[in-house]
């Protein structure tokens, strides 16, 4: 049979009708999260670089059960222009098809829906503005996610397809505009990395106009061992037992090498065997098999390029595919987070036993602070998550004196906003970052300028609370300060402490009055009664 009648020809269009925009209010997005209940419906929404993936689930047991997948095509990556920004072809598109998702996820509670964005979206330098007009047309927060936390959700879908088991695995996801990799036993990873080579990257740069040769399958390939060869040795050198695929496009390579009888699986040999017949086919619009989604296949060389070259780097001698992946590593750190087994709380707690932080006194700040919360939280319009963050923010306003006790405000922010912290978002470091950076010392208003929507104003005020419960607590005693009585209005806090009590602690009393003067920077008046 020839090489090209294997390919079916391109189907355009998906047919699928487009949904009306819904009117659930972004802001309810980041709501306190009640419990789930036994066979509620939960989703997760995948924004990656080549496609956009829903999937749409029950909780029993702590089991999900998938009720519903959507995919669509929607080749964000392929929209960054070169000054790194989505041009408006690619933002149309990606906006109807959140449109239409938006539909399906009508029904569902907004704290039980999770959507992240990956590669393209962290490094488009407009990605605010087109995660504002996503969140309108969507209706639900989208957040996004660093490398090291899209590896970590990989990691977490992939064994749970698998069954946790106590092997040790070597797990491999290539998409649109990144490749990871992470080594993990049981459901625990232990290395984890993002590399900055996907399938739609590479197609710009070396399949451009489709033709495929053996010349560019070669350059593809050298491109993405350039990208391993920093790792390949820690990992090639790992004590992993199994390693496997957890990608469209790796389940994709794997089938058209079984279709097409290529070898047993996912091999050097059958790779080598299935790139000869690529050469052979000579354009992807002569790729036609079966087991190819259309959609996939302007994309599929540089897919077996990046494969290729992971097989060659890693010295793996055989993998295996699993179904599971990023967004059924967010459904269950959705449950995780229902069931009050946030991976969060877990990274905070890690943050403070490394930075050796006191934990006596971040334990009287988050008190005071926590007792402040509740009675401005309904003057203030502040909600649960808000409550959350400021607790986080308390434990970890000291992280930065492990560094130096100069400026340690700005070693901690710098921390928050630029480690791999697992389980948080980009958008979720930063809030913290910004309460840490300005729990002391001068206001920043330009800080809460760059926070999205409704959080300049929400950080704002939770950052006085903070700044509040650490000038109560200078003196690090263990002795019970008497919580304050306050008193908010939409731009004033008014603080009653008695005037016996400001009489016997003087320096606290100093500290009030000049953070009256500190605070008319945020606009804030802040009354010592």
């Amino acid at each position: 049979m020839p090489a090209d009648s294997r390919w079916p020809a391109r189907i355009r269009g998906d047919g699928r009708s487009r949904g009306a925009a819904l009117s659930q209010p972004v802001d309810q997005r980041m709501a306190a999260t009640p419990a789930a209940q036994p066979g509620e419906e939960v989703a997760a929404l995948d924004l990656g670089s080549n496609s956009f993936h829903l999937v749409v689930a029950r909780l029993y047991g702590g089991e999900l059960f998938v009720l519903d997948r959507l995919r669509e095509s929607v080749q964000l990556a392929a929209g960054l222009n070169q000054r790194g920004r989505l041009d408006g072809a690619a933002v149309e598109r990606a906006l109807a098809c959140l449109e239409r998702f938006g539909q399906r996820v009508a029904g569902i509670a907004p704290h039980r829906i999770r959507a992240v964005g990956t590669n393209t979206l962290r490094t488009a330098r407009n990605a605010r503005e087109f995660l504002r007009r996503g969140e309108q047309v969507f209706g639900h927060q989208i957040e996004v996610v660093s490398g090291f936390e899209e590896a970590r959700l990989i990691y977490a879908g992939a064994v749970f397809a698998l069954g946790h088991g106590e092997r040790e695995r070597l797990v491999t996801d290539i998409g649109g505009g990144s490749t990871e990799l992470i080594i993990g036993r049981g459901r625990e990873p232990r290395m984890m990395d993002s590399m900055q080579v996907g399938c739609v990257s590479l197609t710009r740069s070396c399949f451009a106009d489709g033709r495929i040769s053996r010349k560019r399958m070669q350059r593809a390939r050298l491109a993405a061992l350039q990208e391993l060869e920093p790792v390949a040795r820690i990992y090639r050198e790992g004590t992993w037992e199994e390693a496997v695929g957890a990608s469209g496009t790796i389940r994709a390579v794997e089938a058209v090498i079984r279709s097409r009888g290529l070898g047993s699986g996912i091999t050097a040999d059958s790779l080598d065997a299935l790139e000869r017949d690529l050469v052979r086919a000579g354009h992807v619009s002569a790729l036609r098999e079966p087991e190819l989604d259309p959609q996939r296949a302007e994309i599929f060389p540089a897919g077996v390029a990046i494969l290729r070259g992971v097989v060659e780097a890693l010295e793996i001698s055989r993998m295996g595919v699993t179904g599971g992946a990023l967004r059924e590593g967010l459904l269950l750190d959705l449950a995780g987070r229902r069931e009050r087994a946030d991976i969060r709380e877990q990274t905070v707690a890690a943050l403070m036993r490394r930075y050796a932080v006191d934990i006596a006194q971040a334990r009287r700040v988050e008190a005071t602070a926590l007792a402040a919360f509740r009675q401005v939280a309904d003057a203030w319009g502040l909600d649960g998550y808000a409550r959350q963050l400021l607790r986080w923010a308390a434990c970890l306003h000291e992280l930065g004196l492990s560094i130096a006790h100069s400026r340690y405000h700005r070693h901690g922010a710098y921390i928050l906003e630029n480690a791999d912290l697992a389980g948080f978002s980009r958008q979720e470091q930063q809030l913290l970052a910004t309460l840490v950076r300005c729990h002391r010392r001068g206001w920043r208003r330009a800080l809460f300028r760059d926070l999205p929507g409704e959080w300049p104003v929400r950080t704002a005020r939770l950052a006085v609370l903070l700044r509040l419960a650490v000038l109560l607590h200078r003196d690090r005693g263990e002795v019970a300060r008497t919580v304050p009585r306050l008193e908010a209005g939409t731009d004033r806090l008014c603080v009653r402490l008695g005037q016996d009590y400001l009489q016997r602690h003087p320096l606290t009393r100093a500290d009030l009055q000049e953070e009256v003067h500190r605070l008319r920077s945020a606009r804030i008046r802040l009354e010592i009664d």
